[in-house]
């Protein structure tokens, strides 16, 4: 797993960057939300009730491009690929029908959910591009467990278009106040 540009030392265990779900090379990074949770962890909340469905992210090296203009509207968001299989597919689609609550660990599982959903889940392999800022009207995902993103990113625009953006931006201020660490290896939160 190549590591993103903002990690500069070397990491002693090589799967540290790695979630302990992952089953398919295809990443140029882990989709970092998931490196909050362990196999115990995961069994815990499956214990619970929380089913858990898989899909397969790969995400891509333009999750770490900050935003460079001064319109959003002029980024061009970057490509990202996924499938979801017709057993997973078929679960949202139930789960949808049913009114489950939808909570997506990372925004790349955000970008895809709200990207696969038009009228109903598909499976299959798919690329999205969908860029999510303030204004977006979500379709799918009802909560978010994601890291503190950095300033100027794509990211921090998805959970600013999910919850008020002036909240997130306070959040943050006392995030960076408290020492918070933010990124792949970062604290995180849930959004609902």
């Amino acid at each position: 797993m190549p590591l993103p540009p903002y990690i500069t030392e070397k990491l002693e265990d090589k799967d540290r960057y790695q979630t302990v779900y992952a089953k398919y090379a295809g990443s140029a990074a882990a989709p970092t939300a998931g490196l909050h949770f362990t196999k115990d962890l995961l069994d815990k909340i499956k214990a619970k009730g929380v089913e858990i469905l898989e899909i397969t992210l790969h995400v891509g090296l333009g999750t770490f491009r900050p935003v460079q203009v001064d319109d959003v509207l002029n980024h061009q968001m970057h490509y990202e690929s996924y499938e979801i299989n017709e057993q997973t597919a078929a679960l949202l689609n139930q789960y949808k029908r049913e009114h489950k609550r939808f909570i997506a660990v990372g925004t790349t599982t955000v970008r895809t959910l709200e990207s696969n959903y038009q009228n109903g889940f598909k499976a299959g392999n798919f690329t999205t591009n969908i860029f999510i800022y303030p204004g977006y009207q979500f379709k799918v995902v009802d909560a978010i467990l994601t890291n503190f993103h950095l300033p100027k990113s794509t990211l921090i625009m998805l959970i600013s278009a999910f919850y008020d953006r002036e909240i997130v931006l306070e959040i943050y201020r006392m995030a960076v106040k408290k020492n918070y660490r933010f990124f792949s290896f970062g604290d995180s939160m849930l959004i609902k």
